[in-house]
């Protein structure tokens, strides 16, 4: 399992670690009953403290994609289509509040960004 930290960014490394796990589960690159990494073996890995991979374990298990077996580790749960599709949808959701930002930010108007938006998504027809 691949997770690169980010140092530099505003993000906790909490987040950034259950981010790419959630994305990782969301794209099936692990699968259900997949076992993760230990808290230590992960922390290690990542020259983190340990502390911090069990935050973003504990923040998985309450968002119901992993189930932690005391004595016997992190393991994937099968994944909801509604709670993929409310995370696809979250996740559209930032990257378009970061565009219209962008966009405002650049003098751009509500209109051409919405006739630009009209436009693209004729072009998907």
């Amino acid at each position: 399992m691949k997770i690169i930290i980010q140092n530099h960014s505003m993000v906790p490394i909490y987040e950034q670690i259950v981010d790419q796990i959630k994305s990782l589960i969301l794209n099936e690159k692990i699968k259900e009953n997949d076992p993760l990494p230990s808290v230590r073996s992960l922390a290690k890995e990542l020259k983190i403290s340990a502390l911090t991979v069990k935050k973003s374990y504990d923040f998985l298990e309450q968002e119901g994609f992993i189930a932690t077996i005391h004595g016997k580790g992190s393991y994937v749960l099968p994944v909801n289509s509604s709670i993929v599709k409310e995370e696809l949808l979250y996740q559209i959701q930032l990257e378009l509040e970061s565009l219209l930002q962008r966009a405002q930010n650049s003098g751009i108007s509500k209109e051409e960004l919405l006739e630009l938006m009209q436009m693209l998504m004729k072009e998907e027809e």
